[in-house]
């Protein structure tokens, strides 16, 4: 029963958890609160989102549904990347004060990421690029077409969308978790769980 109580204890890193040696045995204290007169350990837990099995109602839905998490497992890494790179640009971008070191700071970004992302985007499947569309509008909260219009222009936009429509995709496709998207929301947090 002791070691089910150390497993416990050893598992709540970062929280206020202490070691002290007492009887030549180390001992794990926890943090404690004191309500009404009794003490009461305090454990701070991660959440943990329930996530009931996806119901098919179809062959043809499983099908997509295993498609989806092929493309998403592809697509998620480089969503997150691109929201991360965008902060990070963001960031900088606050403390440039002239519009002229702004749009050479922005092209040098773009060159670096350019540089960086070329070859593995080329590779990606015409549905995992409609895919990562979707994704880059669920990480960031704005979609690819308003991404290119606010730092490359309006001409730039429309141009990508225009090609972007040619090969049956759209920049100002929004992500909609809650019902359109709903498939893809569960495969994530699966995936954002460990789950898949």
């Amino acid at each position: 029963m002791t070691g089910f109580f150390l497993l416990a204890f050893l598992s709540l890193s970062g929280q206020n958890v202490r070691t002290e040696e007492m009887a030549g045995e180390e001992v794990f204290l926890l943090e404690s609160k004191v309500l009404n007169g009794d003490t009461i350990p305090h454990i701070l837990l991660r959440e943990v989102k329930v996530v009931p099995d996806w119901k098919f109602r179809s062959k043809r839905e499983r099908k997509t549904y295993n498609r989806f998490v092929r493309n998403i497992k592809i697509a998620l890494p480089y969503a997150r990347v691109a929201a991360n790179q965008l902060n990070s640009i963001n960031a900088e971008l606050a403390g440039i004060e002239g519009e002229k070191e702004r749009k050479e700071f922005l092209k040098e970004a773009e060159k670096e990421l350019f540089n960086q992302f070329e070859k593995p985007l080329r590779k990606l499947t015409f549905s995992q690029g409609r895919m990562l569309i979707k994704l880059i509008d669920r990480e960031t909260g704005d979609t690819s077409y308003d991404l290119i219009k606010t730092y490359k222009g309006g001409f730039s936009a429309f141009f990508w969308q225009s090609v972007a429509r040619m090969f049956g995709s759209n920049l100002k496709d929004e992500y909609d978790g809650e019902r359109e998207d709903k498939m893809i929301e569960h495969i994530i947090i699966l995936i954002d769980n460990g789950m898949l």
